[in-house]
């Protein structure tokens, strides 16, 4: 049976030692998604936003807050990151974000895609906020990630939830 790899025979937390670990490439691909009303989103794609264009400003903190997951997350390892792209599309309701980033080292990079997501999520929250404070960040979650001992992950699509029907006639 797996268990948590962060914590000692004692129940004591613990950075994972990845020192006897192969190097290989690694990639991780995230998703998110902030929902936002008409308003919003229309004022998005005519660029009226005193603080710029959010989806690009979005990209680039994402970005930003890839390289420095290790500063976010107590116990993930630096990593030397090789490539980060992330993407922002802006929807019919909302914004979809996308991330992937890909590092040769001795551990995964599940964590950098998933934070790269999030703090762009969280950026086009802070530059919509003076519209709609009730903008929701959700669908966080990892797409994808390639390399290493437990081998790749792909994450299977989920059937969509159906609204609820009324009785029978």
């Amino acid at each position: 049976m797996p268990k948590l790899s962060h914590y000692g025979k004692r129940g004591e937390v613990q950075m994972v030692d990845v020192s006897a670990k192969q190097v290989t490439t690694r990639t991780g691909k995230a998703h998110a998604f902030v929902k936002m009303i008409p308003r919003v989103v229309a004022a998005v794609r005519h660029l009226k936003n005193p603080k710029g264009n959010p989806l690009e400003v979005a990209r680039i903190a994402g970005i930003a807050a890839a390289k420095r997951t290790a500063e976010w997350i107590p116990l993930c390892h630096p990593l030397p990151l090789t490539h980060i792209d992330v993407t922002a599309a802006l929807c019919e309701n909302g914004v979809e974000l996308q991330s992937t980033v890909v590092a040769t080292a001795q551990t995964g990079v599940e964590m950098e895609a998933l934070v790269a997501v999030t703090a762009a999520a969280l950026t086009v929250y802070d530059m919509c906020k003076a519209l709609d404070k009730g903008m929701e960040i959700t669908d966080v979650y990892l797409v994808e990630k390639t390399g290493g001992k437990s081998g790749d992950f792909r994450r299977e699509a989920r059937p969509k939830k159906r609204a609820p029907r009324g009785p029978k006639r």
